[in-house]
């Protein structure tokens, strides 16, 4: 007689490493889905779950183990995107999706490379971009999903459809529409090595303190937003205009001595971590248009740093 294998121990059940071998795959989409590591961590937990929870006979009766799972983490996503405006709603101030880490900034120097941070699995590529994210976040659940589905990870409008309990000819207007929205909201891109030029003038002029210079790298519209999900202190509205941002940008460093503004990467972008003492303090992602930053999405909450300060 034999007994269920654990989780990780592909010796005792040969199937085992398939099935985990999903797993990166299904951490990048349930980010991409909902804007949120942790939360994608959970969803893919709980697909995993009702995996192991069927017989070892249902498991086998399914024909495509990496299908099924893709189905049931989509699913979860579905309806957590359904709930997702009321717990906006409550949360305090304004709300930016998780910032991500280039890999090789959060790798923890274990001699194997290895990392136990589930964060390791998300590739970043264009569809993890802050602005991209931010736009995502003004679709209705079902476009996002038939969106990052079809476009992000090349599923077929029949299986979409399967997911979002649309037609193939529904799914594919939802994709459609989505599409017009993240092509009206982006703009020429900027060249990565121009992009990098301007956030490191940027870092420099906020050292220096420096009004004129940090007006002169914002657009004139410019918008700054931040996000202290009420755990620490974060201005709960928009600041909007060069000017107003670039005060309120040396307002911070006056009443912050010792910030240290170091350039990472954020969500495959260059951007800039703030440190206190060691500790990361906000993570800045950039929106640039031309030779301007057009936005600011600086992230204070600490539940959304935790790939920045892991050890």
């Amino acid at each position: 007689m034999t007994t269920p294998s654990e989780p990780g121990d592909s010796r005792l059940d040969p199937g085992l490493n398939a099935i985990m071998s999903e797993r990166r795959q299904l951490i990048n989409l349930a980010y991409r889905l909902l804007g949120s590591l942790a939360d994608a961590e959970d969803v893919v937990q709980e697909t995993y779950a009702r995996w192991y929870a069927m017989s070892r006979q249902r498991q086998e009766a399914i024909e495509s183990p990496g299908a099924w799972l893709t189905k049931v983490a989509s699913r979860i996503c579905l309806d957590l995107l359904g709930s997702a405006r009321a717990r906006r709603e409550r949360y305090v101030g304004e709300w930016i999706p998780e910032p991500l880490p280039d890999r090789t900034e959060w790798i923890s120097g274990r001699p194997d490379g290895a990392t136990a941070d589930p964060a390791d699995r998300i590739t970043l590529d264009e569809s993890v971009n802050m602005a991209f994210l931010v736009v995502l976040e003004s679709m209705t659940p079902a476009e996002r999903v038939a969106f990052i589905l079809h476009d992000v990870f090349r599923y077929p409008f029949a299986e979409v459809a399967e997911i979002v309990g649309r037609t193939p000819v529904a799914c594919r207007q939802l994709a459609s529409s989505a599409r017009r929205r993240v092509r009206e909201s982006q703009p020429p891109a900027t060249p990565a090595a121009r992009r990098a030029g301007i956030v490191r003038d940027f870092k420099e002029a906020w050292e220096a303190k420096d009004i004129e210079a940090l007006i002169g790298l914002l657009a004139p519209d410019a918008t700054g937003i931040g996000d202290g999900g009420g755990l620490v202190s974060a201005v709960l509205r928009p600041v909007e205009g060069d000017e107003q941002i670039a005060r309120a940008l040396v307002d911070i460093a006056d009443k912050a001595p010792g910030l240290a503004i170091l350039e990472r990467t954020v969500n495959g972008q260059p951007g800039l971590v703030a440190q206190q003492d060691g500790v990361t303090v906000v993570v800045m992602a950039f929106d640039i248009a031309g030779d301007r930053i057009k936005h600011i999405w600086a992230v204070r909450n600490p539940e959304k740093l935790r790939p920045w300060t892991a050890s």
